[in-house]
């Protein structure tokens, strides 16, 4: 179900496989949100909210409903280690002060995602922005922030892009405007080295960049920036992430995804191949 979150806390991903792996076991058992809850005496809010993620999930209630269900002890071990790791603070904890509460499940998502695929009309998206660019970009969006926290806020962007050197890291494809390129973040020095940054990008196996050129007009996804990322488990379907200045929203239904795989499918038609990035970021730098 489509989600905005403005405000609440935001789960680990992990989070969310272990809440739907109860869900699947309590059915499995045929087990009704009533009959759980006995089992641990709360509401059958308090079980939806576990098997949605939307709470912690407390170590003795996990064991008692695992039981309930006919989950063998050996199997509940193992369940009731991985709830006890699904409970612990992402990395991007110490950030919390400069990370909004709607856009902590962004980077929950993000690290966790084995492809991410996205488009953006505006900005060089974050995992591939430098840190100039991003500083840039940040005094822009908190003009009335002091340096400090300025600083934090891109330390926690470029943390972001640590993902993109891990051996199990995700695949990420990123169609990006021609405007993107041409747009003077910063100013000439601040564009041509993210130009520089993204011309790196590009020779990792894992990033594929493409630009939609003006020429091509009128397309399907300009309505404005959106991310799609896919996951490794089986239990965690597809997500679409959108933003706006007041928070975000989360498309988990599948006709939503579909909808926005297959915009994204109509735009890699349209853009300029992968074969064609290096060429089109050296034309631009030389321009600079």
């Amino acid at each position: 179900m489509s989600e905005n979150r403005s405000g609440g806390t935001a789960p680990t991903v992990l989070r969310m496989v272990l809440g739907k792996r109860l869900r699947q076991l309590r059915e499995r058992a045929e087990v009704s949100f009533e009959d759980a809850a006995r089992v641990i005496e709360v509401t059958p809010l308090t079980v939806r909210r576990m098997e949605k993620a939307e709470v912690g999930l407390r170590i003795p209630y996990v064991k008692e409903l695992l039981r309930a269900y006919g989950v063998p002890a050996s199997e509940v071990d193992d369940f009731v280690g991985l709830a006890r790791e699904a409970n612990k603070p992402g990395w991007w904890y110490k950030f919390r002060d400069v990370l909004p509460e709607w856009f902590r499940a962004y980077v929950s998502l993000e690290s966790e995602a084995s492809v991410i695929r996205l488009y953006e009309p505006h900005y060089v998206p974050g995992l591939l922005q430098t840190h100039d660019y991003a500083t840039a970009l940040m005094c822009v969006g908190f003009p009335n922030e002091p340096e400090e926290e300025i600083a934090r806020r891109v330390g926690l962007r470029v943390k972001r892009q640590d993902l993109l050197d891990r051996p199990d890291g995700p695949v990420v494809w990123a169609i990006l405007e021609e405007s993107v390129l041409r747009r003077p973040v910063g100013g000439t020095e601040v564009i041509r080295a993210q130009l520089d940054r993204l011309l790196e990008l590009s020779d990792l196996p894992k990033v594929r960049i493409q630009v939609m050129p003006h020429a091509v007009g009128a397309h399907p996804g300009a309505f404005g920036p959106f991310h799609h990322f896919r996951f490794g488990f089986s239990e965690l379907p597809d997500v679409v992430y959108t933003e706006n200045l007041a928070g975000s929203v989360y498309y988990d239904r599948a006709q939503d995804v579909v909808a926005y795989l297959e915009v994204l499918d109509r735009m890699a038609v349209q853009a300029q191949p992968v074969s064609r990035t290096r060429d089109i970021l050296g034309e631009l730098r030389k321009e600079l």
